[in-house]
């Protein structure tokens, strides 16, 4: 565990956690210090099985994920009347957000091209999945301009990691240190993923009907079936489709302001991959499940955020065994929608948000500031996973308006 029950996390998320441990097909577990309840899992849960795939151990949002990309325009864009507004009509017309946000005019990828065949859900879903590529979604995603400061002794020359391999991250990160303009988006596989999701994790529950209550929801599904298969295939099929909704969103943006990327970051944190990991002394091949966790090996980059009040950091990971690579995915929620929206006025957030300089076009009040931890408290209780090489303050938010179901 990183961090205390009762200090930086509830004893349910641990509890959460701890039963998932019991699974017979448990190899190892790592709780982060973002930690809150979630189904099955809780979200800033690792678990590593062995030959097993527990659906809602990925999370609804197949391979939700971060992507920041730093672009070549100065920092002043910010703070200039012309230039927030270029920034506030790229964000506003360059993505569209909520459950049902789809483009009339739709935008191609190779990922179209790809075999959505592999399992009957994404064969069907195909089409709405092309209608939605290039949107966020709702809840926590959000598309968001501000200032990222590289400190001094960033990494230079960082490589790319395959999707495929550890940690489904990529980095093309060569920068001094400096202020820079950037853009951070996160969002995940969309109306597809969560069907995903649906389908795979009810046939689990199905065929694991004599778990017990704690356990209900962490059912697995065999990799040497044809439905863990089937689920696999999907999964990977949808990570690699919320990369390219990342990338049609920053490529559109970048486009509409004329702009030419310098920099980007970007990695899933609701996924599971194939890896080798240390347990009890001995090197295994298991499946590690991030839910709400950033996959952190060594030398891995990526991006953890905060809230749209706080800041999130561009990271680098140290490659810690014991955390089964892995690092917290944000700051993690203080409190649920439910108590955000009765105990939050929004009067309170505005008047909070003018005071920092941070615009928010659009956002409901479950996303409040102070519905999450503190990051700075977050980011301390993991130096042992992650080294921090940038900051990124937001200054121009973009999110779903408020009443609308949240996805994540």
């Amino acid at each position: 565990m990183w961090g205390e029950i009762g200090e930086d996390f509830d004893k349910p998320s641990f509890d959460q956690l701890h039963a998932a441990c019991g699974l017979p097909v448990a190899a190892a577990a790592a709780l982060m210090p973002d930690a809150h309840v979630g189904y099955g899992l809780p979200i800033g849960g690792v678990l590593a099985t062995r030959n097993a795939v527990v659906p809602y151990a990925v999370g609804v949002d197949i391979a939700c994920r971060m992507k920041m990309t730093v672009l070549d325009l100065p920092e002043s864009t910010l703070t200039t009347e012309h230039g927030l507004k270029r920034l506030t009509d790229a964000l506003e017309t360059q993505t569209c957000f909520g459950i049902g946000g789809a483009f009339q005019r739709r935008k191609m990828h190779p990922v179209l091209d790809m075999d959505w065949s592999v399992s009957p859900i994404t064969a069907r879903n195909k089409d709405k999945a092309w209608s939605q590529l290039g949107t966020s979604g709702s809840g926590n995603h959000f598309v968001e301009f501000g200032v990222l400061t590289v400190r001094e002794g960033a990494p230079h020359g960082a490589s790319a990691v395959n999707q495929s391999s550890e940690g489904g991250s990529h980095a093309r990160f060569d920068l001094a240190p400096g202020r820079y303009l950037a853009l951070l988006s996160h969002s995940g596989s969309r109306g597809t993923g969560a069907g995903v999701c649906d389908h795979y994790s009810k046939l689990a529950m199905a065929l694991r009907p004599d778990l017990p209550k704690d356990q209900k929801f962490l059912a697995w599904l065999d990799m040497d079936s044809q439905e863990g298969q089937e689920y696999w295939g999907a999964m990977n099929l949808m990570g690699e489709y919320a990369a390219a909704n990342h990338a049609c969103i920053h490529a559109a943006v970048a486009k509409h302001l004329g702009a030419e990327v310098i920099a980007d970051v970007e990695n899933h944190h609701n996924f599971a991959w194939k890896e080798t990991h240390t347990i009890n002394g001995k090197a295994e091949e298991v499946y590690v499940h991030r839910k709400g966790a950033t996959p952190a090996g060594a030398g891995v980059m990526g991006v953890i955020p905060g809230s749209m009040a706080q800041p999130g950091f561009v990271v680098m990971g140290l490659g810690s065994d014991a955390s089964l690579h892995s690092a917290s995915h944000g700051a993690g929620r203080l409190m649920s929608r439910t108590k955000a929206k009765e105990s939050i006025a929004w009067g309170n957030v505005k008047k909070k948000l003018k005071e920092l300089e941070i615009t928010v076009l659009s956002a409901g009040v479950d996303e409040a500031p102070d519905a999450y931890k503190d990051i700075h408290k977050v980011m301390a209780r993991q130096q042992d996973l992650v080294r921090v090489v940038a900051q990124f303050d937001p200054k121009l938010v973009k999110m779903a308006p408020g009443g609308e179901k949240a996805e994540d």
